[in-house]
Parts: C-alpha cells; sequence; structure tokens
C-alpha cells in the first residue's frame, strides 16, 4: 500500500499562505486520485480539495474555493496544496489521501492515508 507523509504545516497568520506536501512512497501515485481533508478536534473529517489521476479535473468545497489550489507532480510522486488567503477557521490537522476511483470527496472512497500536519491561523 502507498505510504503518505504530510508536511509543510505550521503556525501563521490570518491572510498569510501555505503550501502543504504530500510525499508518497512505496508505490507510484500516478493512478490514484488524490485528495486532502481536514479535521478540527470534536468534528469529523472535512473535505477540502481532490485532483483526479490525470490532473485533468479537480474539485474544492465552498469554504475553501478561490484561496486553496491542489496540484500533483507524478515525477515527483507528490502532492500540493497552496493555501492562500488563510484564516481562523483554516485551522485543523490536514491529512492527504489516495483513492482509485475518479474524483472522490467522501472520506470512505479513499484506500491510503498520512498522518495530518497541523496548520494553525491566528486572528
Amino acid at each position: 500500500q502507498v505510504r503518505l507523509i504530510e508536511s509543510g504545516g505550521g503556525s501563521v497568520q490570518a491572510g498569510d499562505s501555505l503550501r502543504l506536501s504530500c510525499a508518497a512512497s512505496e508505490h507510484t501515485i500516478s493512478r490514484s486520485a488524490m485528495g486532502w481533508f481536514r479535521q478540527t478536534p470534536g468534528k469529523e473529517r472535512e473535505f477540502a480539495a481532490v485532483i483526479s489521476w490525470n490532473a485533468a479535473h479537480s474539485f474544492y468545497a465552498d469554504s475553501v474555493k478561490g484561496r486553496f489550489t491542489i496540484s500533483r507532480d507524478d515525477a515527483k510522486n507528490t502532492v500540493y496544496l497552496q493555501m492562500n488567503s488563510l484564516n481562523p477557521e483554516d485551522t485543523a490537522v490536514y491529512y492527504c489521501a489516495a483513492a482509485s476511483s475518479y474524483l472522490p470527496m467522501r472520506d470512505y472512497q479513499y484506500d491510503a492515508w498520512g498522518q495530518g500536519t497541523q496548520v494553525t491561523v491566528s486572528s
């Protein structure tokens, strides 16, 4: 099974930007849709963004649309989440995940998950 490791999280001020990375090992992700989810304590994991295996399509949650951009570099076996105009509501642990379906937006559709990276946005 593919192993996913997120990085790039941190503590920033409102309005700042961060770029999260998700590096895959053990297996290629070139045939996998890749998604980003986020979770805050006491809440369910929330879908943020997904990109299809061929990068032809992507989809975003309304809460991040226009501010976040998902991309992939299959040569590096890595997926990115560029996050701009961050606000305190974006504070969460961010997870990347891999799926065999085309553009999944539910967590149960994903087969492999990373351990998460914390993003904290202060006002």
